[in-house]
């Protein structure tokens, strides 16, 4: 049985990557499998599990499951607001000039995105920098440049911060590494990002011009906004303070968004917002995750620690960073906590780098490049990886950043 799950595992993650040829939509292809695999696992259990250790490791992957959705559904609520108010067009159309280079306005979006990372969420962070680009109205093969510069600039920006990234977090939490070393990330992750930038913006020559006009907003649309913004700060502020997990802090936002908008207009149908959002987003999140939780309770993770009985610690954590392109990397980088590998402090630095930003080699490894596939009409696994040459140089250079950094300590 665990072998027909593997097989039914590979069948889920390949009707991604096959979306183009069948036509047909992955957030239906990943959840067939994916609640296949868990009825399966049910009615055959691997190892002659109980009943209760079943419901035990199903009730642990739907929490998880539960959690992401939940955050993504308060946080895609205020973008749907905000952008169905023009307030997110209105705020670029007053920053941008008039007239733009192509090439600074991959630098921009590089810069951005980094940075917003390292104090948002990868989703949250990943859904506003989309909203922009397509209030842009660039022409679709452009678009699909700066959007994987999106995803790598997203996941490189919240690797050097607790705040940023959770496998960052865990490994931290764990006592591996303190926060002046990760410190030193910055500029090997910022280094990657902009050069990611230069090699995309190579065949863009073109100025962009837009048209200045007033914004449509009024000020409440600027106090939700607001509202938005402080949803965010008190989301990570409350987590580092108190502990408090970001999906009840954004739910708390998105209430208290809901009785500013009744009090100040009582006809607006606020909880139409709710049912404007990607529906399909969330299915395509939720069939995912139950394959990847499927493989973790498959043991596949705890294969990975064997890596380093055969390669050098730095080459171990450069291929950990490469199949964290295709394995969550928050269970992976817990399966080699877990595992009593033993690592210097550069090491782990190399380590909690490369499976921040490896998962961005290939549209499923990361949250950031699922919600762009499900965001971005067009962008699929395929156009995705043709890219994968400049993201595997980028992410390779800013390995090798990191190594030298580390040689300071």
């Amino acid at each position: 049985m665990s072998a027909v799950l593997l097989v039914l595992v590979a069948l889920g993650f390949l009707s991604i990557v096959i979306e183009d040829i069948v036509h047909i939509d992955k957030a239906k292809t990943t959840l067939f499998f994916g609640s296949l695999v868990w009825v399966l696992f049910f009615i055959a259990p691997p190892g002659h599990l109980e009943t209760p250790e079943l419901m035990a490791a199903l009730n642990e992957n739907l929490l998880d499951i539960a959690t992401l959705w939940l955050f993504l559904m308060a946080a895609m609520t205020f973008v749907a607001y905000l952008s169905s108010k023009g307030l997110i067009d209105g705020i670029v159309n007053r920053l941008l000039p008039a007239q733009l280079g192509e090439r600074s306005l991959m630098m921009i979006t590089g810069l951005f995105a980094f940075v917003f990372s390292s104090m948002a969420d990868n989703v949250t962070c990943t859904l506003v920098c989309i909203t922009v680009l397509l209030s842009l109205k660039l022409p679709r093969d452009k678009l699909m440049r700066y959007v994987v510069l999106v995803v790598f600039a997203t996941n490189a920006g919240g690797a050097a911060l607790i705040t940023g990234d959770v496998t960052t977090l865990m490994i931290f939490l764990a006592g591996k590494v303190a926060i002046p070393h990760l410190l030193l990330l910055v500029l090997p992750a910022m280094s990657a990002v902009l050069l990611l930038a230069w090699m995309l913006s190579l065949p863009l020559k073109s100025e962009l011009h837009f048209e200045k006009q007033e914004a449509p907003f009024n000020r409440g649309d600027l106090l939700i906004g607001g509202l938005f913004f402080l949803t965010i700060v008190s989301t990570i502020g409350g987590n580092v303070a108190f502990g408090i997990p970001p999906v009840l802090s954004f739910l708390f936002g998105l209430s208290l968004m809901f009785m500013v908008v009744q009090f100040m207009n009582r006809d607006e149908p606020i909880l139409d917002y709710v049912r404007r959002i990607e529906f399909d987003t969330l299915l395509f999140f939720l069939g995912v995750l139950l394959l990847v939780g499927m493989l973790k309770e498959l043991g596949v993770l705890a294969y990975f620690p064997d890596l380093y009985q055969y390669l050098p610690a730095m080459a171990a954590n450069f291929v950990v960073g490469l199949l964290s392109a295709l394995f969550d990397n928050v269970p992976l980088t817990a399966a080699l906590l877990k595992s009593g590998i033993s690592m210097s402090v550069r090491e782990w630095l190399t380590l909690t780098y490369a499976v921040g930003v490896g998962g961005s080699l290939l549209a499923i490894g990361s949250a950031a490049g699922v919600v762009a596939m499900s965001k971005v009409e067009g962008l699929t696994f395929g156009t995705y990886l043709r890219y994968s040459g400049y993201l595997l140089v980028a992410y390779s250079v800013g390995f090798a950043g990191v190594v030298a950094v580390g040689s300071l300590l």
